[in-house]
């Protein structure tokens, strides 16, 4: 297949040429016989400028977030967990500051997750791959890395002459260091995760004598490999080839998302240019392949919007310091849109459309979900009751003629205080509630049920002869915990009705 791109008209044309045996296999041979094209390091050079300074702020809060929020602590009741934010798997809750999510709840994870992927859409539809650029998590975990690497063996051309160099004191001190803090990094970052789920005071002395539990070590080995491994030596080939959102953001953007864009009109015809020349019938790009240089995904912007881009804004940085340099205006590299690309090459006013149908969809979508979460959130009862009948027997004819029923009642007690919850029974006339075991029937129980706990308690229903003329009768149960109140509807059955 070759694809043909006029980058002036914005147009592609696509034709399908076969491709014969004997060309494949030159092919191979020309790669030493590899069916696949090594991967070629990329040495991506120091870029200053507001977008690197961007870069290193956002790097920082968004370690920071990672490595202290486990150790941030939350005042919590009797012996509920301290962690301001705790995944307790063991006892099946969420904890996130004041708020406490059962299992039965999980939707709130899903809204979260809906709400992140339309923000995620909502930011791509605007300004392009901001999230790839700036906070992705291999982008940061990757600057990072580079920040190591270079720190030990020096900028773009320092590295390269190193690579190159035969094997010395100096380059193995060098490469062992940077391997040395790598694996600390990755280590680090592995630990800072399995503190999410443990309490972090006490895992980490455990982990330390060998009592943590086994899915601490696994899940620390597993973070610490993948972290080495895809921020060390895999860096651009994650991006290109094992994420789906570069394929999945082009059908979120359009001729108005902002993008990193080099401005051929401007730049076109390149070529070097020595002091005092004049400017006059050419383009302001020197070709010094400086946003080639800083680029950490290795490609050139000057051949339009590509898939590997990520927008980290490090090629407007190098392109303003060189128009600088030479006496330019900034902004050859800068982001835009193709609209206003467009509309500045025919003379026109660039003219930007935050607002347009899509981003109107998917802010609108946003809103929608983020209002249900919060209402979901202000609403949900802190007392959860659920009703199970007996199923064998389905009742009982005593004696006297009358009907009983048997019922489970489990109840959540989602706050963290202790409470007294009083259960009463409304149904057919004469109907009385008590506990197993009781002589007396009471009409309402009261049943302890301990603060962060579920208690189940079985109770029985007794009906007497002739209150009901059906089968299956509709009731309820109503459950009272100081101002709370509920209801809570089942079924009492009489077998046949008298």
């Amino acid at each position: 297949m070759t694809v043909v791109i006029d980058r002036g008209k914005k147009t592609a044309e696509t034709r399908m040429e076969p491709v014969s045996v004997a060309a494949r296999a030159r092919a191979r041979a020309d790669n030493g016989g590899r069916l696949y094209q090594p991967r070629v390091p990329i040495y991506p050079k120091l870029a200053h400028g507001f977008w690197r300074r961007v870069k290193w702020a956002l790097l920082i809060v968004t370690l920071g977030v990672y490595y202290i929020t486990p150790w941030i602590r939350w005042k919590r009741p009797g012996d509920l967990p301290q962690q301001a934010v705790l995944v307790d798997f063991a006892h099946g809750r969420f904890y996130f500051f004041f708020i406490q999510l059962w299992p039965q709840e999980v939707y709130f994870i899903t809204g979260l997750l809906v709400m992140a992927a339309l923000a995620l859409f909502l930011t791509t539809a605007l300004f392009g791959r901001l999230w790839c650029g700036y906070a992705c998590p291999q982008t940061v975990w990757t600057d990072l890395y580079i920040y190591v690497e270079r720190a030990f063996e020096g900028d773009r051309n320092a590295r390269m002459r190193l690579d190159a160099a035969p094997w010395s004191f100096d380059k193995l001190w060098r490469k062992a260091g940077k391997h040395a803090v790598w694996l600390g990094v990755a280590f680090g970052t592995g630990g800072a995760w399995i503190f999410y789920f443990h309490d972090a005071p006490t895992l980490i002395r455990t982990f330390w004598i060998g009592q943590g539990p086994a899915t601490a070590y696994i899940f620390c080995a597993l973070l610490t490999v993948t972290t080495y491994v895809f921020a060390g030596f895999m860096r651009e080939q994650v991006c290109t080839y094992m994420c789906p959102w570069p394929r999945i953001q082009g059908a979120m953007l359009d001729q108005h998302s902002l993008q990193v864009t080099y401005l051929r009109d401007r730049g076109e015809t390149r070529g070097p240019h020595k002091k005092g020349e004049t400017w006059t019938g050419r383009g302001d790009c020197i070709d010094c392949k400086a946003c080639v240089a800083v680029c950490p995904m290795g490609i050139d912007i000057r051949d339009g919007s590509q898939l590997e881009c990520i927008n980290c804004g490090l090629c407007v940085d190098a392109c303003d310091e060189m128009m600088d340099k030479v006496g330019r205006p900034r902004g050859l590299i800068a982001y835009d849109t193709d609209a206003a690309v467009a509309a500045r090459s025919c003379g026109q006013k660039a003219v930007y459309k935050p607002v347009r149908p899509r981003t109107i969809y998917y802010a609108a979508a946003l809103t929608l979900v983020s209002g249900l979460m919060a209402w979901g959130l202000t609403h949900r009862s802190p007392l959860a009751v659920h009703v199970l009948r007996d199923r064998n027997p389905m009742f009982v004819r005593l004696q006297d003629g009358s009907v009983r029923d048997g019922y489970t009642l489990k109840i959540a007690n989602r706050t963290f205080y202790d409470e007294m919850v009083e259960v009463s029974f409304s149904g057919p006339a004469g109907a009385r509630l008590k506990l197993p075991g009781q002589i007396a029937e009471p009409g309402i129980v009261r049943i302890p049920v301990k603060a962060n706990a579920i208690r189940s308690e079985r109770v029985f229903v007794n009906v007497p002869r002739k209150a009901t003329s059906q089968a299956n009768t509709a009731v309820a149960f109503v459950v009272r915990a100081g101002q709370r109140t509920m209801t809570v509807p089942t079924t009492f059955v009489s077998g046949d009705a008298p």
